[in-house]
């Protein structure tokens, strides 16, 4: 998407880096996929909301999202289907999730 089609604002994005529990993998799949889901269905401004697992470690996931904007972002964080997801998403996890914001110009 153009620089033009986001209003000229910088998008927001961010990469988790999230290790999960070995007995709760597929929890965790299982609900990481229903939130994509409802994010690509519901939040038209997140350009990218995807969940990746690392080749060479199957208890290793990456988490990478991108928001038209820091509203959209914000949007994201609040709703209601997230407050639902989320909880139980942290609470596969084996170690506190990595979070790196970042901005897109181009």
């Amino acid at each position: 998407m153009s620089k033009a089609e986001r209003g000229g604002a910088p998008g927001k994005s961010f990469i988790a880096t999230l290790r999960v529990k070995p007995e709760k993998r597929d929890d965790f799949i299982a609900l990481q996929t229903e939130l994509k889901g409802l994010v690509h269905d519901h939040e038209p401004d997140a350009y990218v909301y995807e969940v990746l697992q690392a080749e060479d470690d199957e208890n290793l996931f990456y988490c990478v999202a991108t928001f038209k904007d820091e509203t959209a972002f914000d949007h994201h964080m609040g709703i209601d289907f997230h407050d639902r997801l989320v909880p139980p998403i942290l609470d596969c996890l084996a170690e506190d999730m990595q979070l790196t914001f970042l901005r897109s110009h181009a």
